[in-house]
């Protein structure tokens, strides 16, 4: 576990050295990863030539889940369909969670989609990639999102715009809840916190961490750590008019719930909140 002093050299972009035994277990890790599609990737496009629903994405983001360390449980009971998910956001470690519990699709940056091997696995959990600084794309943006959601997938999305510690939330940002603007016909909202207890701070991909130092970093930790996914008490949209309405409320559910389980107010958070700028691992 880091401590204190570590976990802020971190953040400030200075991760602590990583030693043989770490430097091992990133290579067992990413050695499981390579086996786990090995499995499921000719699974998924055999269950597809078979025009059969596949569940072999949802199977390996759980197992990937896994071999980085998480041990995931669930709390509540999460919708199978015609369902957008609004989540807290700590880490990419949460995609990983939350998809392994539920099998939904995410909104994600176009730059995802254009990276090697990581933009190729989003398509085959039917990502939706949007590109946020194209202002006049909004609309098309938002009818893929309402065909994704009359297609009766669930869809996720973190309206924080960026992880965080999880001891804060931010204020939860509205765009891509316009697809809410009237809500598609029989949709529910439902709100998820993601809960890694003691250990949030230092999951976190917080300050100006490399999204690769992030990764090397927790795939080199010791022994394992929690990550429970709540799946929060559904509500129907129409009943919060507007997605300023409707972020107003999953947020104030989520932040409920995470004062709960810390026991104590949340806090202040004390680094800039730009948006993730995710890159492509080097090939």
């Amino acid at each position: 576990m880091l401590t204190a002093e570590q976990r802020a050299a971190a953040a400030a972009g200075s991760p602590p050295p990583i030693d043989a035994l770490g430097r091992l277990r990133i290579t067992w890790r990413a050695a499981g990863l390579v086996l786990a599609l090995a499995l499921t990737v000719p699974l998924h496009y055999f269950w597809r030539l078979l025009r059969q629903s596949s569940p072999w994405p949802r199977i390996f983001l759980g197992w990937a889940a896994r071999l980085a360390g998480a041990r995931v449980s669930r709390v509540g009971t999460p919708l199978k369909r015609d369902v957008f998910y609004i989540a807290n956001h700590l880490s990419w470690i949460d995609i990983l969670g939350i998809a392994g519990q539920s099998g939904t699709a995410f909104v994600a940056k176009q730059e995802i989609r254009d990276a090697p091997v990581v933009g190729w696995l989003s398509t085959l959990n039917r990502t939706v990639f949007v590109k946020r600084e194209n202002r006049l794309g909004v609309a098309e943006q938002i009818n893929q999102l309402r065909d994704a959601l009359e297609d009766n997938w669930s869809v996720t999305v973190f309206p924080e715009g960026t992880t965080t510690d999880g001891q804060s939330l931010l204020p939860f940002k509205t765009p891509m809840l316009r697809v809410l603007e009237p809500p598609p016909p029989g949709v529910l909202v439902q709100p998820v916190l993601l809960d890694y207890g003691a250990v949030a701070e230092e999951i976190g991909w917080i300050g100006v961490e490399s999204g690769v130092d992030n990764a090397k970093r927790l795939l080199a930790r010791k022994g394992s750590f929690p990550l429970k996914v709540h799946f929060l008490e559904p509500f129907f949209p129409a009943d919060y008019p507007g997605r300023k309405a409707i972020a107003a409320e999953s947020r104030r559910r989520i932040e409920e719930a995470l004062i709960e389980s810390l026991g104590k107010p949340l806090r202040p958070f004390a680094y800039n909140v730009d948006a993730l700028q995710y890159e492509a691992p080097r090939l």
